[in-house]
């Protein structure tokens, strides 16, 4: 039981560390502190309902479907490439954080954007639903669901960790030359993840 706990505490921190979009929007939240315990429960919510999903099998069968399989990886490229881009290209820009331009967004709006970067990002599905659904599997039918647990657990632990941790560190990370280091690197691994997608998906 505590070891399939802590395999999955320790596999969900090795995927969701790298830069990504979800984890910039919430250490942008952090930094500007709105609605920061809103998003990281809407993050660790989302993360843990699918990778409850991947552990009761729905990567087995969307495997099985190679169709569907191929169409979440190529959207997955799209997604990737597209925000890569955006990334790169603020950037450039040199684009600051400024607590007072986004004083004026909702909660509904913060809502809406988290749950856009999760549920519409298909290399989420690719790491939660089939990799560690996957992974969990190798537990048996009661210890997958203790890994489950403990990826859930490592999901709430690291956006908790981020979100917070940010508005400690909020005189740094809102400088222009800080974030625009940031940007490049969510730009550059999303970019990376797009071209491994597309590298991988069957012809």
């Amino acid at each position: 039981m505590l070891l399939s706990l802590a395999t999955g505490y320790l596999a969900l921190l090795a995927l969701i560390v790298a830069v990504g979009a979800q984890n910039a929007f919430v250490l942008r939240q952090g930094v500007l502190g709105r609605h920061v315990g809103v998003v990281v429960v809407v993050c660790a919510l989302s993360d843990a309902l699918l990778m409850m999903l991947g552990v009761a099998g729905l990567g087995a069968v969307l495997t099985s479907a190679p169709l569907a399989l191929l169409a979440v990886q190529w959207l997955g490229v799209a997604f990737l490439a597209t925000y890569g881009v955006l990334a790169l290209r603020r950037a450039a820009r040199g684009d600051a954080l400024d607590a007072a331009e986004q004083s004026a967004v909702s909660l509904r709006g913060v809502v809406l954007t988290t749950l856009a970067l999760t549920w519409l990002n298909p290399h989420v599905y690719l790491d939660t639903v089939l990799l560690l659904g996957s992974l969990a599997q190798a537990h048996g039918p009661e210890g997958r669901w203790w890994f489950g647990a403990g990826a859930a657990l490592g999901s709430l632990t690291w956006f908790t960790v981020i979100g917070y941790g940010a508005g400690r560190l909020r005189s740094f990370l809102a400088r222009p030359v800080t974030w625009r280091w940031v940007e490049t690197g969510v730009g550059v691994v999303m970019l990376a993840l797009a071209a491994g997608l597309a590298l991988h998906a069957p012809a």
